[in-house]
């Protein structure tokens, strides 16, 4: 029997919008520039459709705003940290949980317990707030990512996974004694939203095991790992998100978690471990620098939505239109000629702004370019993946010149519609065509740390 593929549709229904507003074009432009075309510096309200981050712009459901009511706000002892406390150990499996306000305070604190001066952090690809703390403890990363993950024409499944000669050569020239742990992203953000293949997880941790090197993972969206191995890792089709979580969780050590991503709230984040002795370290900074440890710079009723966010999150059905979302809009743009990192990933789309824009170089920055071009044709917001989230050597003073330069689209989870994606595609692909026209930018502000979150930009 001929059966012709049907559509799909979200899991929910609406129960409240937002509306939006739209600038004339005259008014982006003068939008963009007084921004110093960071899109970062932009009003929100100036911004038509919001795809700068997947962080902390989700929107709950129902049973989350319900959850808000039952907020415990006892300084000492809510009993929103035990039901989180509970729901961490019963979802993802971690024995210890040390919350927090967002996931770069949870990375500090990791930083702080197992970095000394001189320690080197071999990793699937930096991220931007995770190698910071990492440099800030006195370590310094290293990638040992697969050499797929560079290359945005690659097809492999699971270009985050870790090149296991690179991290044994590693091993052999630094000594494991220099090596406090290997930093596991899922996904790999940096690389376009790309996934790790359990098989290669076992292989790490086995690799690690045989020097006494722990794993650190970043979960921020295991979940939406999880989903692209049940699609895409042969033996996973018949397993659930949530035990394929609870899997690749068990591979590992500790955890820092920002909550803002996979588990649905607004802010929020943990550290996660089955260390008894690190969660003793970890429970007693997080009072210097968050909050009591039973709250750790969280409202109880933050705490209750991040319980309930949790659980959703492992939902196969929410998986498979979450990431079908950023599959749909992905698609359009492959079949316009546009170029993007392929696969495509989970939590964007990953413009590359080299091939957009192949009379630029690289100093003129790219990436930062298309985002305010982008913006300026539509009112899309979006962010800046390349030269400029990269920084400094702080050795050197010269750029870190990464071979990916990219322009995320990211898509906030329960959000946007379709006719939203139309929208953005057809915006990019404006874009696309009148690339020859755009000149690059040059920096004329720059912060100390993390950079592209504040640097301001005139046209060349």
């Amino acid at each position: 029997m001929n059966m012709k593929k049907r559509s799909w549709a979200e899991p929910y229904k609406i129960k409240m919008v937002e509306p939006l507003r739209m600038l004339s074009r005259r008014e982006r432009e003068k939008a963009i520039e007084e921004a110093g075309y960071n899109t970062f510096l932009l009003r929100s309200e100036d911004v038509y459709i919001d795809l700068l981050t997947d962080s902390g712009t989700s929107a709950m459901s129902d049973r989350q705003w319900a959850g808000l009511m039952l907020g415990d706000e006892a300084y000492a002892g809510s009993r929103n940290f035990y039901h989180l406390e509970e729901t961490v150990r019963e979802v993802y499996g971690y024995k210890y949980l040390v919350p927090t306000h967002q996931g770069r305070a949870a990375e500090h604190i990791i930083s702080k317990i197992l970095i000394k001066p001189g320690d080197f952090i071999p990793g699937n690809m930096y991220f931007t707030t995770t190698k910071l703390h990492q440099e800030l403890a006195g370590g310094k990363f290293v990638d040992v990512i697969i050499d797929e993950a560079h290359d945005p024409e690659s097809e492999h499944p699971f270009k985050g996974n870790v090149d296991l000669d690179k991290l044994k050569n590693l091993i052999d020239k630094v000594g494991a004694e220099k090596i406090p742990y290997v930093a596991i992203a899922t996904t790999v953000n940096m690389a376009g939203g790309q996934p790790v293949s359990l098989e290669n997880l076992r292989a790490v941790r086995e690799l690690t095991a045989k020097y006494g090197i722990q794993i650190v993972h970043d979960m921020t969206r295991v979940a939406e790992n999880a989903y692209m191995i049940q699609q895409n890792e042969p033996g996973y089709q018949n397993k659930t998100v949530a035990e394929i979580v609870k899997e690749i969780n068990s591979l590992t050590d500790h955890a820092t978690m920002s909550a803002k991503k996979d588990a649905l709230v607004n802010i929020g984040g943990f550290l996660a471990t089955n260390d008894p002795d690190v969660f003793e370290q970890a429970r007693n900074l997080v009072v210097v620098y968050e909050g009591l440890h039973t709250y750790g710079g969280l409202a109880g009723r933050d705490m209750e939505a991040m319980a309930i966010g949790i659980k959703e999150s492992v939902m196969d059905e929410h998986q498979k239109a979450r990431v079908g979302q950023v599959h749909y809009l992905g698609q359009k743009l492959l079949e316009a000629g546009i170029p993007i990192v392929k696969p495509i990933g989970t939590h964007g789309i990953f413009l590359d702004a080299k091939r957009f824009y192949p009379h630029l170089q690289q100093d003129q920055f790219p990436a930062q370019t298309l985002a305010a071009e982008l913006y300026v044709d539509s009112g899309v917001r979006a962010m800046e993946r390349g030269i400029v989230s990269a920084g400094r050597n702080p050795e050197t003073g010269d750029h870190y010149y990464p071979k990916l330069e990219l322009v995320r689209l990211t898509i906030p989870r329960r959000v946007y519609t379709q006719a939203h994606m139309d929208v953005t595609a057809e915006s990019v692909i404006e874009v696309y065509e009148n690339a020859s026209e755009a000149r690059g930018l040059k920096m004329v502000f720059e912060p100390k740390y993390l950079r592209f979150f504040q640097a301001r930009f005139e046209k060349l």
